[in-house]
């Protein structure tokens, strides 16, 4: 090699290094460089989850208008004088991204805005009209908690709060698809692949079908029940578990139990209370989903991608263990439980208590019988009350109870 030749290719060389602090890097808090072409990826065929969507043009403006529309409402409103209808029309406001529904506080859903507002608003009015202390409170924040607290915020920070919940909400919509495909077997749309190259199933490059038209509609892909999953199965060490040390500290003990299980050591309760944003008056599952995202590899593409909020009110019993099952075996990721604490669902409850976080970890199918759910119980009464009964972290109980008991708690959705 000549030394001109030389000197040519050390500065090409110098210049690229130079350059590499400036190319992007894909990540769940960026948009990243998705995949070009079909390189490495099935054109044709959907993966088992998503990886996070860019923000469309389209999602952008959609995203303005609805936080547009929240700040004109909350300049209008008067100070302390709102009833929980007028509230929850003003905070309670709904996005559509790529034919889905998504709603502030809330999550996916296919419930309509006016359908979200009236119960939530109906809730909080409940909560409003019952008796000090008539229930135990464990940590969920409840409808008039919520909705006390964001209407406290100035209309340039509930402009901020909106825009990043829609922000995320908008990353995950190919997400959403492949649920609603896999799960309520809900075709996906003309060109889905091609608008979301993040959702195409990856394949050794050697067997990829560059033939394949990346904008070709998915062949129906047939839904999973319970057969194509075995009999048992569990994640996570049931020694990392924790009992809640304050009383409405079930969001942090979760989140604790979760990214133990990431990590493979703990955080303390208050670290995650301080990074989920909990008050006295409790954690939300948007928060709780938020942190998961940010904090741990649960949301990677090898499992379950984005986690979303995900509206569970109109599912069966079946639906329902698919979500768990697949969640659990398919993802091998922990599913945020978000239920409603009632004896009636839980016998190991001394009382009635209030909404509540679980981590979903286990299912178990027994044939005639019936089927269990594995989960942590951050709750442990005994702790603040010695009169009442112990509670274990490690519980596999009746999983139709589990499933009505998420269905019972007014926002009906789980952090999946």
């Amino acid at each position: 090699m000549s030394r001109r030749t030389a000197v040519v290719v050390f500065g090409a060389l110098v210049l690229l290094l130079a350059l590499l602090p400036f190319v992007p890097r894909g990540g769940p808090d960026d948009d990243g460089l998705l995949p070009s072409g079909d390189e490495g990826y099935g054109a044709a065929r959907p993966a088992a989850t998503a990886g996070f969507s860019k923000v469309t043009p389209e999602a952008r403006a959609e995203i303005d208008r609805v936080v547009a529309e929240g700040s004109r409402l909350a300049r209008a409103r008067t100070s302390g004088k709102a009833s929980p209808e007028q509230l929850a029309a003003s905070l309670v406001r709904c996005a559509v991204f790529d034919g889905q529904r998504y709603c502030l506080g809330s999550g996916w859903t296919t419930d309509t805005e006016d359908e979200v507002q009236a119960r939530v608003a109906r809730t909080a009015r409940a909560v409003a009209a019952r008796p000090g202390g008539a229930v135990e409170h464990t940590g969920d924040l409840d409808a008039r908690a919520a909705l006390a607290q964001r209407a406290r915020m100035s209309p340039e920070a509930m402009a901020r709060a909106d825009r990043a919940e829609l922000t995320l909400a908008a990353r995950s919509v190919a997400k959403v698809w492949l649920l609603r495909h896999e799960i309520e077997g809900v075709p996906l749309p003309d060109g889905f692949l091609a608008d979301h190259p993040e959702a195409r199933a990856a394949v050794p490059a050697a067997r990829a079908t560059p033939s394949a038209s990346p904008s070709a509609t998915p062949s129906a892909t047939p839904v999973k029940d319970a057969g194509d999953y075995p009999q048992r199965f569990q994640i996570l060490s049931g020694v990392q578990t924790a009992s809640q040390s304050r009383t409405y500290w079930c969001g942090p003990t979760s989140m604790q139990m979760i990214a133990w299980g990431w990590r493979n050591e703990p955080e303390s309760q208050l670290h995650w209370a301080k990074r989920l944003r909990t008050t006295t008056n409790g954690t939300s599952i948007y928060d709780m989903v938020r942190v998961v995202n940010q904090a741990t590899g649960w949301d990677n593409r090898k499992h379950a991608g984005p986690y979303i909020v995900l509206d569970i009110g109109k599912y069966t019993f079946a639906k329902w263990m698919l979500l768990m099952m697949r969640h659990i075996h398919d993802y091998k990721a922990p599913v945020v439980l978000h239920p409603i604490l009632l004896k009636r669902y839980y016998p190991y409850l001394d009382d009635d208590a209030s909404g509540h976080f679980q981590v979903g970890r286990g299912f178990a199918q027994r044939g005639d019988r019936t089927d269990k759910l594995g989960y942590f119980e951050p709750w442990n009464q005994q702790r603040f009350d010695p009169s009442e009964p112990y509670i274990a972290r490690v519980q596999w109980r009746d999983a139709y109870r589990s499933f009505r008991a998420n269905q019972a708690h007014y926002a009906h959705n789980v952090g999946v």
